[in-house]
């Protein structure tokens, strides 16, 4: 399955549903569709542009920390795990510690920091790569854990329940942080089968189990904390980190005696020219979700769902929600405007409300980071990238669902 096909597909099923509807007197459709199109190709430009300053902060800083040595210490600490699960990658090669700093920047929210350091790791991966066109296994493994979104603290999510009237908006953090951690864990487990990785490995198995216990800790940790004080500490934790990184970096640059500034310049020069090199790939797979969208495709896809429900005789209540389950692999800001509105017809603290907000919590927008991550360096050929990226959004909304249910009834 490859971007092509998938891409190809949300315009000619667009066209298909416009024929229809214009057919039975909707002469408007054609009309929003053509505006979706100068309206999403405008946001994929402007996405790129707003990205070009953060690009170019964060890619001279990783400069900085690969200069100082900081990188290096980095990708020398995770390489017993990472070894194995990307075995092409050279050991204290400076990806993994690239690799390492995006996933925990998205661990933390930090999203703005998250993107340029994934980008670069993303560009270290591909100086591995023998055939430039074609993703390698690496790769693929890289963003399907990327597209997974694990998150520890989601915050923006709870800022909106809390602007949305909820009674406490921190009351879907445990649901979201389980939702999340078993979509990443399925992305994991499935790419480790397909690229044949063996998951049983002692080293990886030990890495997997103390991850998971981490992870039941932070959930018996924030459990009896009221809301205030998890905001509070989430704020925290995230900013220190971040700030802590860049002090480390131009430590280690200081202790080493480099020149800080002039790594900073080197790197950020490639910053703008990651942003520039993007702006065909956003725009393309923007529109074709616009179309698809403006067409009412999406809308036919939900009433479609409901009424399997209603044949199978299973509680509908979770359809109001599915839009932003949909919505959430092919464009965020979309699904956060789903979210918001789900809270807003049915109530912040009703069912429908909790269970969208722990959708978008539970996995990354997969279509918009393959076209960004890709894009980037010029892949075209996907290989399993894009099924892998699906089945763990898959494993995220059965998952949300049932948590759902568990939590709220």
């Amino acid at each position: 399955m490859t971007l092509n096909y998938i891409w190809l597909g949300f315009f000619l099923s667009a066209l298909v549903v416009g024929l229809v509807k214009l057919v039975g007197g909707d002469t408007a459709v054609f009309g929003a569709m053509t505006q979706a199109t100068f309206d999403s190709a405008k946001t994929g430009f402007d996405i790129s542009i707003g990205l070009t300053g953060v690009l170019t902060l964060w890619l001279g800083l990783m400069k900085v920390g690969e200069v100082g040595g900081a990188i290096a210490i980095l990708a020398r600490l995770v390489n017993p795990f990472f070894r194995r699960l990307f075995p092409e990658v050279p050991a204290d090669h400076p990806a993994l510690g690239s690799i390492i700093m995006n996933f925990s920047a998205n661990m933390l929210g930090l999203d703005n920091a998250a993107t340029p350091l994934g980008l670069k790791a993303m560009n270290e991966l591909q100086s591995l790569n023998p055939e430039k066109d074609t993703a390698t296994n690496a790769q693929i493994m890289f963003l399907v854990l990327n597209t997974s979104g694990l998150t520890l603290i989601p915050i923006s999510i709870m800022v909106y329940r809390a602007e949305l009237g909820a009674a406490n908006p921190a009351d879907v953090f445990l649901p979201i942080l389980i939702t999340t951690y078993f979509a990443t864990l399925a992305a994991l487990i499935g790419t480790a089968l397909v690229q044949r990785i063996n998951l049983l490995d002692p080293v990886l198995l030990g890495w997997l189990v103390g991850v998971t216990a981490l992870v039941g800790g932070a959930v018996w940790l924030f459990a009896g904390m009221e809301r205030e004080r998890v905001q509070a500490i989430s704020n925290v934790v995230a900013n220190l980190t971040l700030y802590g990184v860049i002090s480390v970096f131009m430590l280690m640059a200081l202790v080493r005696k480099v020149n800080a500034y002039e790594a900073f310049i080197e790197g950020a020069k490639e910053g703008f020219q990651v942003a520039v090199r993007i702006i065909p790939y956003l725009v393309a797979l923007l529109v074709a979700i616009g179309v698809f969208r403006a067409s009412g495709a999406l809308d036919l896809l939900t009433q479609g769902l409901a009424k399997l429900f209603a044949l199978m005789g299973l509680d509908d209540r979770i359809i109001p929600a599915i839009p932003t389950a949909l919505m959430k692999p092919l464009s965020g800001s979309g699904a956060r405007g789903m979210m918001v509105d789900a809270m807003k017809t049915y109530g912040a603290d009703s069912f429908v409300g909790r269970l969208a907000s722990t959708f978008q919590g539970a996995t990354d927008t997969t279509f918009f980071i393959l076209a960004l991550y890709f894009g980037s360096v010029g892949v075209r050929k996907t290989r399993h990238a894009v099924a892998l990226g699906l089945f763990a959004d898959a494993v995220g909304v059965i998952v949300a669902i049932v948590v759902a249910y568990i939590f709220w009834g």
